[in-house]
């Protein structure tokens, strides 16, 4: 009988060892390369971390800095510091619909313009002063505010003015009123209502493209 099994041949042999070499290679270079994307991904990934750890560095330290130029006010309860954002409740500058300044606000405005002055020639910032109402309507007519929004634009400008007439100077100050937008806390009651009735004074980046 005739063996069935086929002996493979030397040339079939020798055929198959190149063939295979060359995918041990091809498998080597992929290998190779995975590693490098790898290392090179794994250096991305460290200086991003070290970046945004550096930015939250200097994040934290500027609003320590920003707490400590107003330590004052804040250790009296005059005012409020979230995230770099100076708060005042409206009822301490001003009367229900109204936009003329207190003078128990008069002070305090005043007493935060020189720290605030001394922030911005410190640092390369400016000082945007935000005001902000309930949602209910504005009740008197004959103060001239068409809305809220109106009334919000006017309390920040008297605030602006104040923080001005103080010595802060005007290029480095504006404002803008949001009314009943962005509240704190839900219009549900008299007290959310009047904790949404502020005033915020926030240091924010220098718009460089407006100087040109």
């Amino acid at each position: 009988m005739m063996n069935d099994q086929v002996e493979e041949s030397p040339l079939q042999s020798s055929v198959i060892w190149p063939v295979f070499g060359d995918l041990m290679a091809c498998l080597f270079g992929l290998f190779v390369l995975f590693f490098v994307w790898a290392i090179a991904f794994q250096v991305d990934l460290t200086e991003h971390l070290k970046k945004e750890r550096a930015s939250r560095e200097a994040e934290t330290s500027r609003l320590h800095a920003l707490e400590s130029a107003l330590a004052g006010p804040l250790a009296a309860g005059r005012i409020t510091l979230v995230d770099g954002r100076i708060g005042i409740r409206g009822s301490v500058l001003f009367e229900l619909n109204s936009a003329e300044m207190q003078p128990e606000g008069q002070q305090l405005i005043a007493d935060l313009a020189l720290p605030l002055k001394t922030w911005v020639e410190q640092h390369d910032e400016v000082i945007m002063v935000s005001g902000f109402t309930d949602d209910l309507r504005v009740q008197v007519p004959a103060q001239g505010f068409k809305d809220n929004w109106d009334l919000s634009a006017q309390r920040a400008l008297t605030v602006t003015r104040g923080l001005i007439a103080a010595g802060l100077p005007a290029s480095e100050v504006f404002a803008a009123g949001f009314g009943e937008q962005q509240p704190v806390v839900p219009n549900n009651s008299a007290e959310n209502r009047a904790r949404n009735r502020r005033v915020e004074i926030s240091p924010i980046p220098r718009n460089r493209n407006a100087r040109r």
